[in-house]
Formats: structure tokens, C-alpha cells, sequence
């Protein structure tokens, strides 16, 4: 008899954001194949019994091709699993869940999309900045740092606009060139900007400049991804709004740890 696989939103890190549908697949699941981001804490909801296989991905270095990924889903329903694809963040928020989505829909392989929490949303609200403020920014837009680069249709006119905040998932590798692009199409020079590294979990570090000095700032700090870019006038709410960091936090506890 053929398996299924759920295709689940593991969510941004934070173990509470998991949703009640996600852990419950995950308790049924006999084959547990992950990403890079996915924490321990949430791989924990999953059986003891189940095999586990890491796909993960960073920048240039792929554990695991696409193409195998896809195969090794199919192979292991079709030998009767229940095979939770856990992915970081929401699986149809730049996760490639579409691919394996059609890929299993046409080797007749029966699958449940499970959303998550993205961390394109996620890191900003741990950090303490609105993506959208009545006052300050209609709407928000967010895209991928190689696609802002490397894709001929990128609407830099639009990305530009002041009344929109600009999220930017994967782009860290790519600031200096961005920023650049930004102001060039009319985003003014000291535009706030906030880079949010590993939100949403207990080792979240967040660095805010302008347009024309964050390049520098996160060269300096040899900052390295995960992280989410936000650029907009809505970054300099974080100064009130923030509640995450230690210093606002106190004593206790923060995402379910300890702190020293």
C-alpha cells in the first residue's frame, strides 16, 4: 500500500510557532526528511522510530540535490511511509514545496500541504518591527536576494516605493548590492533597515543602519545566514516596540530556554 507525505511549515525556529496540524503529522510520521533550519526541538514531535534523513541546503552547498530529494519522497511512500517533508519557515514561501507538490501529484503519490509560520514575518515581529503600520508603510513585499540580483523581470520600482516595506529572505550575501540598486531607484539613502539573524530563536541578533551604511556595518560584524533583511521607515518602531531582546526579556525564560 502507498504512502503519503505531508509537506509541513516547520515554522522560524521558535518551537512554540509550530502549529497543532504540524505536530500531529509529525507523530504519525515514520520518515522524517528535513532542512538545514528545522530545529531539534520540533524534530523531537516525531517518533523515536522514525528514520530521519537530513536534506539541508546553505548557500552554494547542497547536502542533497533538489531532483534526489524528490525521488527519495517517492521512494519511501511508495514503499508504504508516512514521510513528513519538514521544511523551514511556510513549505510555499520560497521552500521549492510546489516542486515536490507536483513532482508527488504526478507519480500519483497522495500529500497534505501544512502551512507555517514564514520567517519573512516571523523575524520582524520577534524583533519588534511591524511589517505594516497605518502611519508608515501600506503594504510589504518580500523576495529572495538572488532573485532582487539575477532575474531580468526584478520590479526595482516597485521594491523602491516608500510607502512599502521591503522583506528580503537570503539576501545578506547580496546587501551591498542591493542597497545600492534601492537607492539607485529612489529609495532615500538613510532609509532604515534592519537585519534580523536567526529570528525567532534564542540566539536572535539584530543589526539596524541605513541604506547606505548597513553593507558596512554587517561586513564589520561578520554577520553570516540565516537572516532576514527589512527595509523600511517601520524599522524604527523596533526601538519601542522591541521585546525579545534580553535587556526587555528580564529573568526567565526565552523561547522555552534557559538563560544564563
Amino acid at each position: 500500500m502507498t504512502g503519503r507525505v505531508f509537506l509541513i511549515g516547520a515554522g522560524p525556529g521558535d518551537p512554540g510557532l509550530l502549529t497543532l496540524r504540524a505536530k500531529a503529522c509529525l507523530e504519525e510520521s515514520s520518515v522524517i526528511v528535513y532542512d538545514r533550519l528545522v530545529s531539534e526541538e520540533v524534530l523531537d514531535f516525531a517518533p523515536a522510530t522514525a528514520e530521519r534523513v537530513y536534506v539541508g541546503k546553505e548557500s552554494r552547498r547542497h547536502t542533497v540535490p533538489q531532483a534526489d530529494i524528490e525521488t527519495l519522497l517517492i521512494d519511501r511512500a511508495r514503499r508504504g511511509h508516512t514521510v513528513a517533508r519538514l521544511k523551514g519557515g511556510d513549505p510555499f514561501i520560497f521552500g521549492r514545496g510546489a516542486e515536490e507538490a507536483e513532482t508527488l501529484r504526478a507519480h500519483g503519490i497522495a500529500y497534505e500541504i501544512v502551512p507555517g509560520v514564514s520567517s519573512a514575518v516571523a523575524a520582524p515581529a520577534y524583533a519588534g518591527i511591524p511589517l505594516t503600520h497605518r502611519s508608515l508603510a501600506s503594504g510589504f513585499h518580500v523576495v529572495t536576494g538572488h532573485e532582487c540580483l539575477y532575474s531580468t523581470g526584478t520590479p526595482w520600482q516597485l521594491l523602491a516605493l516608500t510607502n512599502q516595506t521591503l522583506v528580503i529572505l537570503m539576501g545578506i550575501g547580496h546587501l551591498r548590492e542591493i542597497t545600492v540598486n534601492l537607492i539607485a531607484y529612489g529609495r532615500l539613502r538613510n532609509t532604515p533597515v534592519a537585519v534580523i539573524r536567526w529570528g525567532a530563536t534564542k540566539d536572535q541578533e539584530v543589526l539596524v543602519g541605513a541604506l547606505h551604511n548597513i553593507a558596512d556595518m554587517v561586513e564589520s560584524r561578520h554577520m553570516q545566514p540565516p537572516a532576514v533583511i527589512v527595509v523600511g521607515e517601520v524599522v524604527r518602531l523596533r526601538e519601542t516596540l522591541d521585546w525579545f531582546s534580553p535587556e526587555r526579556m528580564g529573568s526567565g525564560y526565552r523561547n522555552g530556554v534557559a538563560r544564563d
